[in-house]
């Protein structure tokens, strides 16, 4: 299911959040982008009417199993991307922003060759301070 660039950075808001504070509301997703309140309840609107997440009576929110699939998806690679580009020397700052708009446009392919070269180089340093 491809969605857009805006609901994707929002599932990963969720998926952060709850991983962080353990509960998640539509405040905590304002305050943690720094949208406004209406901005990130029509959001919300959006992502339970796409079935990517269910908000109970108290307002808490919480990801289904297509949207935590795709949380997982975008912060694999925001994470690999932002540590790939601080190990080429790119200050963290950067590297975080930069791996933010890449995490959206790169293919599956392109992102398991990257992830592939970067487990073998980590692969090959292991096994070097072993012998040494």
């Amino acid at each position: 299911m491809k969605i857009q660039e805006s609901a994707e950075n929002y599932l990963e808001a969720i998926l952060i959040l709850k991983q962080n504070k353990g509960s998640v509301r539509s405040i905590d997703i304002a305050h943690y982008l720094n949208f406004s309140k209406p901005s990130v309840s029509i959001a919300m609107k959006n992502l339970r009417n796409s079935e990517l997440i269910t908000v109970d009576s108290d307002g808490f929110i919480s990801l289904t199993e297509a949207g935590h699939k795709i949380a997982d998806t975008i912060f694999e690679r925001h994470t690999v991307l932002s540590n790939m580009l601080i190990k080429l020397g790119v200050p963290a700052e950067i590297a975080a922003e930069d791996a933010c708009r890449m995490e959206h446009v790169i293919s599956p392919e392109s992102f398991h060759a990257i992830k592939a070269h970067l487990n073998s180089e980590e692969h090959i340093k292991a096994l070097s301070n072993q012998n040494k």
